[in-house]
């Protein structure tokens, strides 16, 4: 009876883990039609802030899981393709590593446990902004090796690739990061699974 009791609890919380990763990966994929778009790809929108949230919520593997969904879910309404490589990195990687904001999780739940809400701020935001930075360097390495033709003569492709790839990931980051922390701090019971 106990071990059935405890198989029922793990199996509720796999259940959960993956309704989240789901509903989550699609609220990404619905914010990141929201907001302003930018010619050859790229836009300031929230889709990261749903990863961002699993990511606090769960951990690396919540975060990189719901990423990669909402990478999948993109490319295949729509996304920009000229090469698998280039799809499978735009799309799967970016998206995923945006998941690694989970390396401040610890901090974050231990800030929320004592109630020390700038540094819940602070844990969010660091968060945010490594998991935002990764993502921007995958697409700043592909905007050399798929998109240098869209770099105006003279300039080197990977000065246009930092500077167009930053005009929307900057800003986007930014803005998770500010949603992130107004969400957390009125909301800590968030970073609760249950």
């Amino acid at each position: 009876m106990h071990i059935d009791r405890e198989r029922i609890l793990l199996d509720r919380k796999r259940l959960q883990f993956l309704l989240e990763v789901a509903i989550l990966g699609a609220i990404s994929l619905i914010l990141d039609k929201i907001g302003f778009s930018f010619p050859q790809g790229g836009s300031i929108t929230l889709s990261m802030l749903p990863v961002i949230v699993m990511a606090f919520r769960w951990g690396f593997v919540g975060g990189m899981l719901t990423g990669f969904t909402s990478g999948v879910l993109q490319l295949i309404t729509g996304g920009y393709v000229f090469t698998p490589i280039q799809a499978g990195l735009d799309y799967f990687v970016a998206y995923a590593l945006v998941g690694v904001a989970a390396v401040t999780g610890g901090w974050l739940i231990r800030s929320s446990a004592a109630n020390n809400k700038k540094s819940m701020a602070a844990a969010i935001i660091i968060g945010t902004v490594i998991g935002g930075l990764l993502r921007y360097l995958i697409h700043f390495i592909g905007g050399i090796v798929f998109f240098a033709e869209y770099a105006p003569e003279g300039q080197p492709v990977w000065l246009y690739s930092l500077v167009y790839n930053g005009s929307y990931m900057i800003p986007a980051t930014i803005l998770s990061a500010i949603v992130a922390v107004l969400l957390f701090t009125s909301a800590p019971r968030l970073l609760k699974r249950t």
